[in-house]
């Protein structure tokens, strides 16, 4: 499969989709999740929809997505960004919730604007929930990825799932399933060691 190239191409596939919807969900997340934190009346307003969305299967989000988007790539990838979004608002606004409100108040009191308060005490405050919201985001659009490829997709490790099920090929079938079990390892020591690198005075707050 390496030698044909067949194996690379469906990695890339499920590659690309998975990393258009978790960048376009995690964005949006982020900034959804600090909207809610800091302004009350965007999270009564989103609270509900959010909330349903959370409970709702993904899943059951494509055939709807399709009807409305058409057929093509766009429904794969927004519910990848869907369920990136959920995880990632939640955790930020958790994060949001939970700074020190002496210290907004002390930023104030040194003449510190909104957008200075945003830079210099949210985001440091948030940066690890976002961190660990990035982690569980990312294996999250992995797995929906993957699920939506066996329902609907011509390309895929989902595909090479489906197809290697249908004609009882399990050594194409392991090769799949371990190749998105490594896929999903390696992206979580990723972000643990950027995440150890980045925030390093988290490290000396613990210690």
């Amino acid at each position: 499969m390496i030698q044909t190239g067949e194996l690379q191409r469906h990695l890339q596939t499920t590659l690309k989709r998975m990393l258009q919807g978790f960048v376009l969900g995690t964005t949006s997340g982020i900034v959804c999740g600090l909207a809610m934190g800091a302004i009350p009346v965007v999270r009564h307003a989103l609270d509900p929809l959010i909330s349903a969305l959370w409970t709702s299967p993904k899943l059951t989000l494509l055939p709807m997505l399709i009807i409305i988007i058409g057929i093509g790539e766009a429904p794969k990838i927004l519910l990848i960004a869907v369920g990136c979004f959920i995880v990632v608002a939640l955790y930020t606004l958790d994060g949001v919730r939970g700074v020190n409100r002496g210290y907004v108040d002390l930023a104030r009191n040194y003449g510190a604007n909104h957008l200075a308060i945003l830079r210099k005490v949210y985001l440091p405050a948030v940066s690890p929930a976002v961190f660990t919201a990035t982690r569980l985001a990312l294996g999250r659009a992995l797995t929906l990825t993957v699920s939506v490829e066996l329902l609907n997709s011509r390309e895929g490790l989902g595909y090479l799932v489906y197809v290697a099920w249908q004609s009882f090929r399990i050594d194409r079938l392991y090769i799949a399933v371990v190749l998105t079990a490594g896929l999903g390892m390696l992206f979580h020591v990723s972000l643990c060691a950027l995440e150890k690198r980045l925030l390093t005075w988290r490290e000396i707050e613990q210690g």
